[in-house]
């Protein structure tokens, strides 16, 4: 059945083309629309008509690429470079780098605490890591909702009531969001635990060094195609564990931050006190994440061999970072808006949340670094123009002290975590479908989509089960009572959904579309000229939940086609990367350009007939440079007078390029491609 649904879709592209090209189209030029709506989409700055952004979930660049080795020559810059670990994961000669502290904030919420005591010695063990949410069995019975019966199929999941969504069919033509050949990746990996801590499957578990350890078992086997923890990923957190202190400034290091905090950040808050007192009495280990921070893969020993591969054969940046500390929501809305999002009223403009929504970093009395008021039942919302709130002083000084501004609008409160849309995706507005902790809808920042269709140049915003989602009313109050498959739709990573400029019209909804019209538009010459893809909550790579080969099989299937469309692959280009890193350790430089970031490195390749040949780019970048890009590229104005997209493209010199002299700068990602003769930019 599943050949004869496989054959029934390949024939009906092939006619589809077929129909085109009789009738004489230039289906790139249109774009699908022959009314004109994308009438600047070939107006372009460089070759490239095409710009496709798949973005998978929680990795940083060392924990994937710790011990990536480059060619040709090139440099790259990773924990295994830098002499931190060797190519076989054990320490190497300058390990000692590495070193993570613990520390103390009793008071006043602080960036770069004091007290520190290395770990690993006997006063200060480490914390074994744990498993946090990740998957204790396999199911293979699973739920198909076209049938309504069960039937034999993929899906390693956490639970029962996840299990019955493991359907992996994307729509009702048969259409999978997966190559058939990796379907086999949704049964695997489960940890076999029965508890979320200790994990006993790491070698040494119980003996970790401090520093970053290879994610192996003890008798040397990868833990690469296994489901593991999820570290903390929130706002004040990362801060804290970046240690940022302007007196560690050195010429390679000019913001001073150590990156040394990460398993005491794990140990005493974790991800987040959610306004709730101090245990009491203290469970031994007081939180159960553990050390699982510091863990990475080895890809000189076979590990996330897709991504390896595509890092050898096109351009992998390593230089490329998360935009905002902490978590998906913040994160996912800079490659849509290029800022922060703040808390509005009914006319869009900046108000007051509620009292419990603001956050507290401070440490509860009497508690090292146990958070007043953080995350769902506590505080999510900042006004960082003013120093006297909660935790701003503690940024807003280091900030000064580097010559950086908090770039913060007077009176706005910016949502930090995770908080879902007020929109639905029918586009009615249901502010009850995550109780009081919704951002109300976004009215007046605007966003890249609403700058692409002003200049009649089309996008589109794929997410996998969007199908299912635009029927659901959404996570939250109402979670466990809607349409099941919904919950794999991840609405706090599209930016557009929060917009009122898209959700309000018919029109403006069009732009969200489920993945498998992307595999069509890819297949018939109807890509738009801009697209983001997300997928499912299964293929993202998401620890715990999801895992990296999933994420690797999403990506390879869209690399693959939009290959075999030879006359599209020539226009193209593939950006491959993550929202954020999980709360992963990375080693690199971070440069802070605002008060909200920059975080760690995270992975970004770029795919395309303009970035071949293994080459390494240093170009310093985050998710504002894809917005950059694409204004540059299709000739866009600025999104607005405080976007990321203000900042300058990044001088460096010679010895050093990986540190902006005219700091604070980000790239537009057009050092990156080798475009030749075609705007000017070379490698």
């Amino acid at each position: 059945m599943l050949k004869q649904l496989t054959k029934r879709m390949r024939d009906r592209t092939v006619v589809t083309t077929a129909i085109l090209s009789l009738m004489g189209y230039n289906a790139y030029a249109i774009d699908g629309d022959p009314g004109g709506a994308n009438a600047n989409g070939q107006k372009t700055k460089s070759p490239i008509k095409h710009v496709i952004v798949i973005m998978g979930e929680n990795r940083t660049f060392d924990h994937v690429f710790a011990t990536y080795k480059a060619q040709n020559g090139e440099l790259v810059d990773n924990l295994l470079s830098k002499g931190i670990i060797k190519e076989d994961g054990t320490p190497g000669p300058n390990y000692a780098t590495a070193t993570q502290y613990s520390a103390v904030d009793a008071t006043t919420y602080q960036i770069s605490p004091g007290n520190k005591v290395a770990y690993g010695t006997a006063s200060k063990p480490l914390q074994a890591p744990g498993t946090s949410y990740a998957p204790l069995t396999c199911y293979t019975n699973i739920y198909d909702p076209k049938t309504g019966a069960a039937t034999n199929g993929p899906g390693c999941v956490a639970n029962l009531t996840l299990a019955q969504q493991a359907e992996t069919v994307a729509d009702t033509a048969g259409l999978y969001s997966l190559e058939v050949q990796d379907l086999s990746l949704l049964l695997t990996g489960a940890t076999g635990l029965s508890s979320n801590w200790p994990d006993s499957r790491i070698a040494n578990y119980n003996n970790l060094p401090s520093g970053p350890y290879p994610l192996v078992t003890a008798s040397g086997g990868s833990l690469y195609d296994t489901y593991g923890g999820s570290p903390v990923h929130r706002f004040y957190q990362m801060w804290q564990q970046l240690d940022c202190d302007v007196s560690k400034a050195t010429q390679r290091n000019p913001s001073g931050c150590q990156a040394d905090l990460f398993p005491w950040v794990e140990e005493t808050v974790s991800s987040g006190s959610n306004g709730k007192p101090f245990p009491s009495p203290a469970p031994v280990p007081l939180l159960k994440e553990g050390n699982i921070a510091m863990g990475f893969y080895n890809v000189a020993k076979g590990d996330v061999p897709y991504l390896a591969k595509l890092a050898r054969e096109y351009t992998l940046l390593d230089n490329y970072h998360q935009p905002v500390m902490g978590g998906t929501f913040a994160n996912q809305m800079m490659f849509g808006y290029a800022d922060a999002l703040y808390y509005a009223d009914v006319n869009g403009n900046p108000a007051v949340p509620p009292t419990n929504q603001i956050e507290d970093p401070n440490p509860l009395p009497g508690t090292n670094n146990w958070y007043m008021q953080d995350g769902y039942g506590g505080g999510s919302y900042t006004n960082c123009s003013d120093p006297t709130q909660p935790g701003v002083a503690a940024i807003a000084n280091y900030l000064k002290a580097i010559n950086v501004s908090p770039n913060c609008r007077p009176g706005a409160y910016y949502l930090l975590n995770n908080y879902v849309p007020a929109f639905i995706g029918s586009g009615a507005t249901d502010p009850t479908n995550n109780g009081p902790f919704t951002l109300p809808p976004v009215i007046k920042q605007k966003h890249i989509g609403d700058v692409l269709s002003a200049a009649n140049v089309s996008w589109a915003y794929y997410g996998e089960r969007w199908t299912d989602f635009k029927t659901a009313p959404g996570l939250g109050a109402n979670f466990g009572t809607i349409d099941p498959p919904a919950y794999l739709y991840c609405n706090i990573c599209n930016p557009f959904l929060y917009s009122a400029s898209t959700m309000t019209s018919a029109a403006g909804r069009a732009h969200l579309q489920d993945v498998n019209a992307l595999y069509d538009a890819i297949a018939n010459g109807t890509l738009p000229a801009v697209s983001w893809v997300k997928p499912s909550t299964f293929n993202d790579g998401h620890p715990a939940s999801s895992k990296v080969d999933l994420f690797e099989a999403f990506t390879r299937k869209i690399i693959d086609g939009v290959q075999a469309n030879k006359e599209l692959w020539e226009s193209t280009a593939i950006l491959v990367t993550v929202d954020e890193g999980g709360g992963y350790y990375d080693s690199g430089y971070v440069q802070p350009v605002d008060y909200f970031g920059d975080g760690t490195r995270i992975p970004m390749l770029i795919v395309s007939r303009y970035s071949r040949g293994g080459h390494v780019s240093h170009e310093y970048s985050d998710h504002a440079s894809i917005v950059k890009f694409i204004e540059r590229n299709w000739d866009l104005p600025k999104l607005s007078s405080y976007s990321r997209d203000n900042l300058p493209n990044p001088r460096t010199s010679d010895d050093n390029p990986y540190v902006p002299q005219n700091r604070p700068a980000i790239g537009d990602l057009f050092q990156s491609f080798a475009l030749g003769d075609h705007d000017h930019d070379h490698h």
